[in-house]
C-alpha cells in the first residue's frame, strides 16, 4: 500500500466522521460553529477545515449525502420495479427512518432534490397505473405526498393511529393507507 492510497483513506475517514458528527451537533444545536463539529469527530479544526472550508460546504455535503440515501432508499423499495403499493410502504419505512436519523439534514433547503422528486412521481405514475391512484394532476399527488409525509412524521410516538409496536412501521402503514384513500378511487 503507497501512503497516497492510505491518505485517501484516511481522507474519506475523516470527512465521513465530521458528516456523522456534524449531523449529530446540528441536529441539537443548528447554530453550532464547525470547531463543535470538529470536537464531536474527534479532529483537530484544521481538519475540518481542509475538508469543509465554510459552512456552508459543510451543509450543502450533508444535503448530497441525505439525497444518495434517498436515492437509495427507492432502490432498496424496489420503487420502480416491484409491486407498486408494496414499494410505496417500504419506501415510506425508509424515508421514516431517514427522517428520525437524519433530523437536521431533513431539514436542509432543497432536499428532497428534483431527481428524488422525479422518482416519486414515477411511483405515483405506477400507482396510477394500477388503479391504486386516480388522482390525475401529478404535481396534486406529490404535494398530498410530502405534506402527508410530514404530517405522519410529526405524530407523536404515543399517538392512537400509530397503535403498533414497530414505531416506523406503523407510520409507513398510515402513511401508505392515508395516501391511498386520499388519492385513490375512494378519495379523489
Amino acid at each position: 500500500m503507497t501512503v497516497t492510497k492510505r491518505l485517501r483513506a484516511d481522507a474519506e475517514r475523516n470527512t465521513a466522521r465530521i458528516l456523522e458528527a456534524a449531523e449529530a451537533v446540528l441536529a441539537d444545536e443548528p447554530g453550532a460553529p464547525l470547531e463543535r463539529v470538529a470536537d464531536a469527530a474527534g479532529l483537530t479544526r484544521a481538519t475540518v477545515h481542509r475538508r469543509f472550508a465554510t459552512r456552508a460546504a459543510l451543509l450543502e455535503a450533508l444535503g448530497a449525502r441525505l439525497e444518495d440515501r434517498y436515492r437509495q432508499a427507492f432502490e432498496d423499495a424496489g420503487a420502480l420495479t416491484g409491486e407498486p403499493r408494496a414499494a410505496l410502504e417500504r419506501l415510506a419505512e425508509r424515508v421514516f427512518e431517514l427522517k428520525v436519523g437524519h433530523r437536521f439534514a431533513v431539514g436542509l433547503p432543497g432536499t428532497p432534490g428534483e431527481e428524488v422528486l422525479t422518482r416519486l412521481d414515477d411511483l405515483l405514475d405506477r400507482l396510477r397505473a394500477a388503479g391504486a391512484v386516480t388522482a390525475v394532476d401529478r404535481a396534486w399527488c406529490r404535494a398530498v405526498c410530502l405534506a402527508l409525509l410530514e404530517r405522519v412524521h410529526d405524530l407523536p410516538a404515543a399517538s392512537p393511529e400509530l397503535g403498533g409496536a414497530d414505531e416506523v412501521r406503523a407510520r409507513a402503514e398510515l402513511f401508505t393507507r392515508t395516501l391511498l384513500g386520499a388519492l385513490g378511487p375512494g378519495g379523489s
